[in-house]
């Protein structure tokens, strides 16, 4: 079972970035999907949710608006996009598949948005 996130990295203030998770070990299509971050000295927290089909989706009041879930099940990839950027959207940025008794976490991928 693997996770990998990619897509991270440094943009400035108001720019944009699209993250990967690419699944593989496990039968995709059936697992919700959620995006959290966790910045420097502070708790992981939500960002974002799609249910297995992609039919529902939700999000953190922080990002809502200028953050957009969403999934592939025939690439086993789930995105998301982040548009204007802000330095508090500093963070590692981690996905998680679960479904019930099962979850799996991927390794992270930075994201720093400085100018």
């Amino acid at each position: 079972v693997q996770l990998v996130e990619s897509g991270g990295g440094l943009v400035q203030p108001g720019g944009s970035l699209r993250l990967s998770c690419t699944a593989s070990g496990f039968t995709f299509s059936s697992y919700h999907m959620t995006w959290y971050r966790q910045a420097p000295g502070k708790e992981r927290e939500f960002v974002a949710h799609v249910t297995n089909d992609g039919g529902n989706t939700n999000y953190a009041a922080s990002v809502k608006g200028r953050f957009t879930i969403s999934r592939d099940n025939a690439k086993n990839t789930v995105y998301l996009q982040m548009n204007s950027l802000k330095p508090e959207d500093t963070a590692v940025y981690y996905c998680n598949a679960i479904r019930v008794f099962a979850s799996y976490w991927g390794q992270g991928t930075q994201v720093t948005v400085s100018s």
